[in-house]
C-alpha cells in the first residue's frame, strides 16, 4: 500500500530576535546530533542533545504547532544571523511549514500574541499570514542586502576624514572563508560589496543611553564607535571589521587610516533588496486559510 501524501500548511511572517543567545533554528549538538540514544553518553552536551535550550524555530513552532494540532514543523528563513547577533528593525521573513496538522485554520492573531507574550525581551513575531509552498523557495533563495549596526573598538585614532571619503561609496571586498565557518563552507575567495553609512563615537551616540536594546550590554568607552553599513548578501561582516589577518581585503581599518578594529556587538537592522534598495511593500494577504491544506 502506498503511503498517503502528507498534508501541510504554510504560515509566513517576520521575526525580531532581541537576544544574543538565541539561534534561528534548533542547535543540535555536533557530536551526538541530538540522537535519543547517543546523547545519553555525550559529554559535549551532557545528554541534552542541543547546545542551546531553545531557538526562534522552537519558540514559534511550539505555539503554532499546538494551535494547528501537530508537533512536526520545518522552519524556512530568509537567510540567518549568528547566534550572538540580534535581528532588529522590521524583522527577518520566515515561513513555518506545518506537517500533518489536525486543525486547518488556527487563529494566527492569537498565535502571534501568545508567542510575543511568552518571549518578551527575547523574540517577537509579526504579520503572520497564510501562504503557499511556492513562497518557500522565494523566501529562501531571493538574495537580500542587509543593513547592519556594529559596536566597534578601534586601536589608535581613526582617520575620520578618510572615512568620509569612503562614506556612501560602494567598495568591493575579497573575502576568504573565515575560520569560524570553515567546517561547513568551501575554502573560497568571494567578492562582495559593502557601503559605509555612518560612524559615531559610542559616547556621543544618542542611542547609547536611552535605547533599551543597547544600554546595559557593555559600558561605553573611549575608542569605541557605532558603525552603520549596508552589505551584499553573503558578506562576512565581523571579518570585514576585523580583517581576520588579511582574509578580508580591504577591511574596515583600511578605511580609517590603517588602524586595527574589533567587532564587539553586531545587529541586523533591516533586510533590503538585492542591490540595497528599500524592499517593496508586501501585498495584502488573507487572514484566514483560504489556500486550504497543501500536499
Amino acid at each position: 500500500m502506498r503511503d498517503q501524501p502528507r498534508v501541510k500548511l504554510y504560515v509566513e511572517g517576520r521575526y525580531r530576535k532581541l537576544s544574543r543567545d538565541l539561534p534561528q533554528t534548533v542547535f543540535y549538538c555536533p557530536e551526538c546530533k541530538g540522537h535519543p540514544r547517543r546523547r545519553r553518553k555525550c559529554e559535549k552536551c551532557e545528554g541534552f542533545g542541543k547546545l542551546s535550550r531553545d531557538s526562534a524555530q522552537e519558540l514559534i513552532g511550539w505555539v503554532l504547532g499546538k494551535a494547528a494540532g501537530t508537533r512536526k514543523h520545518k522552519f524556512h528563513g530568509a537567510g540567518r544571523e549568528d547566534v550572538d547577533v540580534r535581528m532588529l528593525g522590521r524583522g527577518r521573513p520566515f515561513i513555518m511549514e506545518l506537517i500533518d496538522p489536525r486543525i486547518p485554520d488556527p487563529d494566527l492573531a492569537e498565535v502571534e500574541a501568545l508567542v510575543n507574550s511568552r518571549n518578551e525581551g527575547r523574540l517577537e513575531i509579526q504579520g503572520l499570514h497564510w501562504t503557499e509552498k511556492a513562497r518557500v523557495r522565494v523566501v529562501k533563495e531571493t538574495p537580500s542586502a542587509k543593513a547592519y549596526r556594529a559596536w566597534v573598538e578601534v586601536d589608535g585614532e581613526p582617520d575620520m576624514e578618510a572615512f568620509e571619503k569612503f562614506k556612501g561609496e560602494r567598495q568591493v571586498l575579497a573575502q576568504k572563508t573565515p575560520e569560524r565557518v570553515a567546517h561547513r563552507r568551501a575554502d573560497l575567495t568571494r567578492e562582495r560589496w559593502i557601503e559605509l553609512h555612518g560612524m559615531v563615537p559610542v559616547l556621543e551616540w544618542q542611542g547609547a543611553g536611552n535605547d533599551p536594546l543597547w544600554s546595559g550590554e557593555e559600558e561605553p568607552k573611549e575608542g569605541q564607535y557605532v558603525v552603520d553599513l549596508v552589505t551584499q548578501h553573503g558578506t562576512y561582516v565581523k571579518e570585514f571589521i576585523s580583517g581576520e589577518d588579511g582574509k578580508t581585503d580591504p577591511a574596515l581599518g583600511e578605511s580609517l587610516g590603517g588602524v586595527a578594529c574589533r567587532c564587539l556587538r553586531l545587529d541586523v537592522m533591516d533586510i533590503l533588496g538585492e542591490e540595497g534598495e528599500a524592499p517593496k511593500a508586501p501585498k495584502p494577504r488573507p487572514q484566514s486559510n483560504t489556500f486550504g491544506m497543501g500536499l
